[in-house]
């Protein structure tokens, strides 16, 4: 796929969407949650027989550290701080008002050696580990019923060292599940920030069953060949932010879950009220964002705003299958710009295994209140890719202000899905196309409104609007 585009086919397909007035997507919550307590008490890695030189392993020191500053969770809270230095580690948890702060030359690594990753019970509503049946490996840095953490830093790294993971996947030599970096459970009032992760064994950031989440201001990094290594999974979890991130790995950026088949319906724990803004991202084998294919909970009010969407095989995804139950319903998505991405929208109805056979074929999930505003793309394979599932048609797919320059010569492919399309460049497919006997009714982001059929209104200076593309355009 040609890597750029000269600046006459930018303004080309820039045309109908240059200067669109787009809404603040960020929700209330956002506004909440600062990565800025003031914690009286701090000590020092070092304090507790750390040494950084890579080579020596920290993990008590991480431990005793934790457990002595526990102390003063009663008395506003602690402060561990990291100072310049490669810092050997294996698994260690977190504690309740506690910020862990990294100095920008402080890098904690994680442990080769996987006996340093304990094995902990498989996630309920997951029913077993995501890759294997039984047990799981616990992350690099762990929390579980917590609330006010933070981890933080100058822009220091936290590295899975995840190489030795890979190959372990690959050649199938794994016991259980590989380790997240970043995992919290059942916590609230969590911010991750100003930092960079690298090399994560699996997923990188994964809160799960949590509420009041802020991450921002992160690099997150994996080769691109690397295997699932998601960037930023909210998986069951609400009110959570995502801003100002840049995500290269060989998985999804962005992608939100809520548990897998019968255990995810069981469980019953939506992921919902999530906004996402001033996201860049480049994957090889995922999307910028995605949804599933583990939605068995329900998935519900996502926003996200401000995507950039460069080298990927997808831009923006739906993954989901007979047998997951749920739904995907309510999501907003808009100010879009792609360059060289194979497939710009996929919505898939047929993707994924089954935990076990226990899962009931009947489950259908339902897919509805879709909206996807405002995109431009250069460079891009196909269009779309749209299909949803014989006897549950997926519903209300809206799309309007898209202007892609496309190379196949079948641009759109889609089966079993309803919705509407306006101002959509190449022209979509025939059963999103407008019918001028109806009203259709498309997701606003925050309450359903008639999608108007005039043009849209220009306001914004075009020149704001196209350099993001002309940066994708150079990557």
């Amino acid at each position: 796929m040609r890597r750029s585009a000269s600046f006459f086919q930018v303004l080309l397909v820039f045309t109908t969407m240059a200067g669109t007035r787009w809404p603040n997507v960020s929700g209330t919550y956002c506004k909440d949650m600062s990565s800025s307590v003031y914690r009286p008490h701090s000590v020092t890695i070092t304090e507790f027989g750390a040494v950084g030189d890579g080579v020596t392993l920290n993990t008590k020191a991480f431990q005793n550290a934790i457990f002595y500053l526990n102390s003063f969770a009663d008395k506003g809270g602690a402060q561990l701080f990291v100072p310049a230095g490669r810092w050997l580690t294996g698994s260690f948890s977190l504690i309740s008002h506690l910020t862990l702060s990294l100095d920008k030359d402080a890098v904690i690594i994680g442990s080769p050696d996987s006996s340093h990753w304990p094995v902990i019970d498989p996630l309920p509503s997951y029913g077993r580990g995501r890759e294997l049946p039984g047990n799981r490996h616990r992350s690099l840095i762990f929390g579980s019923n917590l609330t006010d953490v933070i981890i933080t830093g100058a822009n220091g790294t936290i590295d899975g060292q995840g190489a030795v993971w890979w190959g372990w996947f690959h050649n199938h030599t794994l016991n259980y599940t590989r380790p997240h970096l970043v995992e919290l459970m059942y916590s609230t009032n969590v911010v991750i920030s100003n930092l960079t992760f690298k090399n994560s064994p699996f997923w990188n950031i994964h809160p799960v069953y949590c509420s009041q989440v802020l991450v921002q201001h992160l690099t997150i990094l994996a080769p691109l060949n690397s295997p699932n290594t998601d960037g930023i999974d909210p998986d069951s979890s609400t009110n959570v932010c995502i801003d100002h991130c840049y995500v290269r790995t060989g998985d999804d950026s962005i992608v939100i879950k809520s548990g897998w088949d019968e255990y995810g319906i069981s469980y019953a724990h939506p992921s919902s009220n999530i906004s996402i803004t001033n996201i860049t991202g480049e994957n090889q084998g995922g999307a910028g964002i995605a949804f599933g294919s583990e939605m068995s909970g329900g998935i519900s009010e996502v926003r996200a705003e401000g995507l950039r969407i460069a080298n990927s095989l997808h831009g923006i995804r739906i993954k989901t299958a007979p047998g997951r139950g749920g739904y995907v319903k309510n999501v907003y998505i808009a100010d879009v710009s792609m360059d060289n991405v194979s497939m710009a929208i996929r919505i898939t109805g047929n993707y994924g295994e089954h935990p076990d056979d226990k899962y009931d074929r009947n489950a259908l999930p339902m897919i509805s209140n879709i909206t996807i505003k405002d995109v431009v793309g250069i460079n891009i394979g196909v269009a779309g890719i749209l299909e949803g599932i014989q006897g549950d048609n997926f519903s209300n797919i809206c799309l309007t202000n898209v202007s892609l320059t496309v190379q196949s010569p079948h641009p759109w492919n889609c089966s079993l899905i309803q919705g509407y399309s306006n101002y959509v460049v190449p022209e979509s497919c025939e059963q999103l196309r407008s019918n001028c006997e109806q009203t259709p009714v498309c997701y606003d982001g925050s309450s359903y409104s008639e999608m108007r059929t005039q043009a849209p209104t220009h306001k914004h200076n075009f020149s704001l609007l196209l350099n993001p593309l002309l940066k994708l355009a150079t990557l």
